[in-house]
């Protein structure tokens, strides 16, 4: 982990993880001017999760993709995209002299470069096979398969908390679990018969 650092903030109930692109609708005035900051600054921001589950007070340090939409009264479609994963120390209310809040945060350095075990990329590519996905990269980091997987709240907490060869274990769980419901599915579809 890095030395802790103040960012700006944005609480919100959602936990992106490395590599994950997030669409969010923007209305607020301090968060309007959060958008205005970050276009213009490109700079990056904070989304802590503040949910009961999440023990640890993990976050997701986000960067501006792009506006997909720009309303009359100021709203904004936003894409954003996360680079790192990070651990609240504090959160303020404000963030220096600006509207939104911000946070004194210390980042986890995610490992997105790392490909995944032989084993663990095999089952994956079960997996994308029963998903209808014939073409992605041929060497995936662990965050691709977590993104892929479109886990809930909860089970990506329990995911990023886990030390990195752990990970790879609980995602062979994950993807097992998946695997069994495709193939049943599909076993379902040659037994029903349409009238």
């Amino acid at each position: 982990m890095s030395e802790p650092s103040l960012i700006p903030m944005f609480p919100l109930s959602i936990f992106p993880l490395p590599g994950e692109l997030v669409p969010l609708h923007i209305f607020e005035p301090r968060y309007r001017q959060l958008l205005n900051d970050a276009e213009s600054r490109d700079m990056a921001f904070g989304i802590y999760v503040n949910h009961v589950a999440n023990v640890n007070k993990l976050g997701s340090l986000v960067k501006l993709e792009s506006v997909i939409k720009r309303y009359a009264g100021g709203d904004s479609d936003i894409i954003v995209k996360c680079h790192d994963l990070l651990q609240l120390k504090t959160l303020y209310r404000t963030f220096r002299d600006k509207l939104y809040p911000g946070a004194e945060v210390q980042m986890m350095d995610a490992d997105v470069l790392t490909h995944v075990m032989p084993s663990l990329m095999e089952r994956f590519q079960q997996y994308m096979q029963l998903m209808n996905v014939s073409s992605f990269h041929k060497k995936v980091s662990a965050y691709h398969i977590a993104n892929e997987l479109n886990m809930d709240l909860e089970t990506k907490l329990k995911f990023a908390n886990l030390p990195a060869p752990r990970q790879e274990q609980f995602l062979m769980n994950q993807l097992y679990y998946h695997v069994q419901i495709l193939e049943k599915t599909e076993k379902s579809r040659n037994v029903f018969h349409l009238n």
